[in-house]
């Protein structure tokens, strides 16, 4: 069977692949074009895509008989994959999730943290050589500990950054979820995000992306929050309304952003990149050595599996 991976990965990763599979691995690191997924569909057994590769229902509409039998996500989302029209295609999709689930978490943290101690606009200021030295009231900002997060989504991750929160700052935590949750600290379920919104000082989008979760954050939203309160996005770009975002930041209707997922990344408004209240980190959520190849070896296990034709460990 052949197997095509769409990017470059990890050493580690690429030489077991090469090791177990017949592999073609995509030097390119941007997205697939349209023509490049009809190839990898009519030409491959087994696709990785991943983030951008926009396998929708108009790619399988083109390609009527595929070769390709499994499409092995590389990353926990899976927005980008018309799932349904795979299926119907004949073609199975797996994911690799829990590999992302701490690194995505303190990413989130980071910005958390960013944002609130105002740390970018801090770093531009020493680069930009007009820094004038210490004072008592320079770069006030917003001091974690003991203050109030509220996660929109309780998955893994969302747990993740919750625990991050409650164990690490001390923090209230409240979250909005489809279900209660088990926990083994305090956190209240929120029933309306409109209403958790105008009680936290953090906002974090932990989410999947998707037609159900397009604009979730929007201008109601952001107006609820608080003028000293924080929006955090690690989950995908969509989620939040980027335009009522930057209205948002720069009427100080909110105190600040930290993102690492753009509405359409990578191109990024140049409205937002002017402004100071906001930390920008291009997609690092889960940019380790160790995490991108557990990543990748997840995927190749998820292949292994199909070929042997073994059940699937991570089906979607």
């Amino acid at each position: 069977m052949r197997v095509f991976l769409s990017r470059p990965l990890t050493v580690e990763v690429e030489t077991r692949a090469r090791a177990e599979f017949d592999v073609e691995i995509r030097s390119n690191t941007a997205v697939m074009s349209a023509d490049e997924m009809q190839r990898a569909l009519a030409e491959f057994d087994v696709v990785m895509p991943t983030l951008g590769d926009a396998f929708d229902a108009g790619v399988f509409s083109r390609v009527p008989e595929p070769r390709c039998r499994l499409l092995a996500n590389f990353g926990v989302g899976f927005n980008h994959i018309d799932v349904a029209a795979a299926m119907s295609a004949g073609i199975e999709v797996t994911n690799t999730p829990g590999a992302v689930t701490d690194a995505t978490a303190d990413t989130a943290m980071t910005l958390m943290l960013m944002s609130a101690r105002r740390a970018g606009e801090g770093e531009r200021l020493v680069r930009s050589g007009q820094w004038q030295g210490w004072h008592p009231t320079q770069m006030l900002g917003l001091h974690l500990s003991g203050k109030h997060v509220g996660l929109v989504g309780m998955g893994r991750i969302g747990q993740a950054i919750a625990r991050r929160c409650h164990f690490g700052f001390g923090m209230k935590v409240s979250y909005l979820a489809r279900s209660a949750k088990k926990l083994d600290f305090e956190a209240r379920r929120a029933q309306d995000l409109s209403q958790m919104a105008a009680e936290v000082d953090v906002l974090v989008v932990a989410v999947p992306g998707g037609a159900e979760t397009r604009h979730l954050i929007n201008g109601d939203v952001l107006s609820a929050m608080r003028p000293s309160a924080h929006l955090i996005n690690i989950a995908r770009g969509e989620v939040v309304d980027e335009c009522a975002l930057i209205a948002a930041l720069q009427a100080k209707q909110i105190a600040g952003a930290g993102l690492d997922v753009y509405e359409f990344e990578p191109q990024i408004p140049q409205a937002l990149l002017d402004l100071d209240n906001v930390s920008l980190l291009p997609h690092l959520g889960t940019a380790t050595e160790e995490v991108r190849s557990d990543m990748g070896h997840m995927v190749l296990d998820n292949i292994a599996a199909f070929i042997a034709g073994r059940e699937l460990p991570n089906p979607v």
